[in-house]
């Protein structure tokens, strides 16, 4: 093993990180940092200082990264529509790469010479969080303890807790609590009864929304403002990133919308299954796409919904700090110059449904070429006739030749 000296834990303050920082002190006999990172958990960030203080940590980094994590991740990533495998909005795979950002940037600050997370063996976020690390510090030491220990189990993580006085919340009579992960863009729940796929969540599961069938009888409608792809203003409000996003989250949430129960492709192979509440998200793409059917060119909004599946992966896999995501962003961030105007939406019984958009500046919508009425010469409909015969010379051609063929 090698000698550690110093060591710095992303830190949530929940049953996995709070068993691993009394085991590395124990295991590796080295001084512990923790960081955690106020994405939006909100409830989350003052217990963790508590906790780490009653396990004799000296050095604790608790840092708002709320705005910066809406701005500089969240939103980049809704400029490209993306979702994982059709339904993900990627909640827990965009905050991976901010965490080992700054846990990376405290190493260097505190002369740690290693890192640690609670990912555990089976899932993604071990991969999301060390190609981070070693993207942006390429000779750190990881210490990942679900790679390295005996407790094999959410029962033995409790048995631990209990014999070194590490108090653990939410722990339900049915056995441990459901594994989860909070920020300002989504919670997921995984592991207790969601490790049957055939088994529906129970309602007391789900925190942030409200069944679609206890949602309000009576619609509310918001109006989005968009500046170069970015949502900037709520009902003519300006908000920054984040207060925006915690406005529609409020809003969705209200309304029964964004919940979701997926059985998802990991990237170390196996398949899984977890429940997500992204509210916020969910009204923000909906939005997004609409002011974007305005305002885009029809190849580059084909071309983009082509490159989004690519895109989705890069960041579910934990690409984010690669060469091939920065130079597809590049692409993105240009395509959405003239991305601008607002968006209009009904909100009603867990569904979001565009009812306008406009852009006043970018619009490429042209009424006097669109109308069924009488156009003025705006349009001249013979030349569809050579259009069409053009494009199916093709398949004229191909189907002369199947008719001439022998035995016909």
């Amino acid at each position: 093993m090698k000698k550690i000296n110093k060591v710095v834990l992303a830190f949530s303050g929940g049953l996995d990180t709070s068993v691993i920082l009394k085991w590395l002190q124990d295991t590796y006999q080295c001084e512990v940092v923790t960081f955690t990172a106020d994405i939006g958990q909100g409830e989350e960030v003052e217990p963790a200082r508590a906790k780490a203080k009653q396990l004799g940590v000296r050095e604790i980094y608790i840092e708002d990264l709320r705005e910066e994590f809406v701005r500089d991740f969240v939103f980049p990533m809704f400029r490209a529509n993306t979702i994982y495998e059709g339904e993900y909005l990627l909640g827990t795979s965009i905050a991976r790469p901010l965490i080992a950002k700054r846990q990376i940037e405290i190493a260097q600050e505190t002369c740690a010479d290693a890192v640690s997370h609670g990912a555990t063996g089976k899932g993604n976020d071990q991969v999301r969080f060390e190609l981070g690390y070693y993207a942006l510090q390429p000779n750190i030491h990881v210490i990942a303890p679900w790679r390295e220990w005996d407790l094999t189990s959410r029962e033995k993580l409790l048995q631990y807790a209990e014999q070194h006085g590490i108090p653990v919340e939410m722990k339900k009579k049915a056995g441990s609590p459901y594994s989860m992960d909070a920020n300002l863009l989504h919670i997921s729940y995984e592991g207790r009864i969601l490790e049957d796929p055939a088994v529906e969540p129970e309602e007391s599961m789900w925190r942030w929304s409200v069944s679609p069938e206890a949602a309000p009888d009576e619609p509310e409608f918001v109006e989005m403002q968009f500046k170069r792809g970015d949502a900037v203003a709520l009902n003519g409000d300006l908000m920054s990133p984040a207060e925006l996003l915690t406005r529609l989250n409020q809003l969705g949430g209200k309304h029964g919308i964004g919940r979701l129960d997926l059985v998802e492709n990991r990237y170390v192979g196996m398949k899984s299954r977890g429940c997500y509440e992204t509210p916020g998200g969910t009204i923000l793409l909906r939005a997004h796409r609409a002011i974007e059917s305005i305002t885009l060119d029809r190849e580059v909004a084909h071309l983009k919904d082509e490159l989004m599946p690519r895109y989705a992966s890069l960041i579910y896999n934990g690409y984010w700090w690669s060469p091939e995501r920065k130079i597809l962003q590049t692409m993105i961030d240009a395509s959405q110059e003239k991305v601008n105007g607002w968006v209009r939406l009904k909100l009603y019984k867990g569904n979001v449904i565009v009812v306008g958009r406009d852009s006043s500046t970018d619009s490429l919508f042209d009424p006097h070429i669109a109308t069924f009425e009488d156009d003025a010469g705006a349009y001249n409909q013979a030349d569809a006739a050579g259009f069409i015969k053009l494009n199916a010379l093709r398949m004229r051609i191909a189907a002369s030749a199947d008719k001439n063929k022998p035995n016909k």
